[in-house]
């Protein structure tokens, strides 16, 4: 089965992430993907040109690159990345995470056995420096009734696993700007289209979230984009508007508490220990 890798890249990453990330999707991998679409949101660095010229080497028209002349974020960058796509189904990736091995063999088997399903993602091991420090595990529900109760809540799919049709997709209008959030944003549009969906129930990647990445999301910024959530949950009505409005209060508080309680409130609570 084809199927297609999207990743968004810009100037910030670490040339040594996005050689782990290269090496995990191609190398390491079990079942080879058909493409490898890698958008450049915006000018890069020569470390990062010099590391995409080597890839591009090995793997030669495998691995294209769309090139954006500015930086105009991860939605804009995806949905554009979208376009160069050739394959229905379309893998996503973050350009600092380590995939399995068997990620993509087990996700192909996922999509053969569950055909009606259009978008789906996994579980995650979260690490700071290395894979083998693991010791977190971001888990999302795997079946479509526990999702839709889950998405009231929270974001219900790991995007860095997520795979999806690429008709889909454009037929709920993609990506759109929402800080931090553009994936949640996107999912509770295909949710409430009335599509299928589901999580694969396997840990799939290994996501590098970095000290405190997770406690560093707080302030009047994320308090706005809280708010965007909430009118979108009220525009779609997924929602009674009086439940949608009380999460909209707690998650506001959320981002304004001390960074070190945030950060022992995700680690205690919103994650289960490997």
């Amino acid at each position: 089965m084809n199927f297609s890798i999207l990743l968004s890249l810009y100037i910030k990453e670490n040339p040594t992430f996005l050689n782990q990330c290269f090496q995990s999707i191609w190398l390491n991998q079990s079942i080879k993907p058909y493409e490898i679409v890698l958008v450049c949101d915006g000018p890069l660095n020569n470390e990062l040109e010099n590391l995409l010229y080597k890839w591009k080497k090995e793997i030669g028209g495998i691995l294209k690159i769309v090139r954006l002349k500015k930086n105009v974020g991860l939605g804009k960058a995806l949905n554009e990345g979208l376009k160069h796509c050739t394959s229905e189904w379309v893998f996503r990736m973050d350009t600092d995470d380590i995939c399995k091995p068997d990620r993509f063999s087990k996700q192909i088997k996922y999509i053969i056995n569950n055909p009606d399903v259009v978008l789906f993602s996994g579980q995650i091991l979260e690490f700071n420096e290395i894979p083998s420090d693991s010791s977190v595990i971001k888990t999302v529900p795997i079946h479509h009734d526990t999702i839709l109760k889950y998405a009231q809540k929270r974001s219900p799919f790991n995007h860095m696993t997520v795979a999806y049709r690429k008709s889909v997709i454009e037929s709920v209008g993609g990506y759109k700007h929402h800080l931090y959030m553009e994936d949640y944003n996107l999912w509770l549009r295909v949710i409430a289209a009335g599509y299928k969906v589901g999580n694969h129930p396997d840990i799939l990647l290994y996501a590098r979230v970095g000290n405190g990445m997770h406690a560093r999301r707080k302030g009047l910024q994320y308090i706005k984009s809280e708010k965007q959530l909430l009118d979108l949950k009220n525009e779609l009505k997924l929602q009674n508007p009086l439940y949608a409005n009380m999460m909209f209060l707690v998650r506001s508080v959320f981002r304004l508490m001390p960074t070190t309680v945030l950060e022992k409130f995700y680690n205690s609570f919103l994650r289960k220990k490997n």
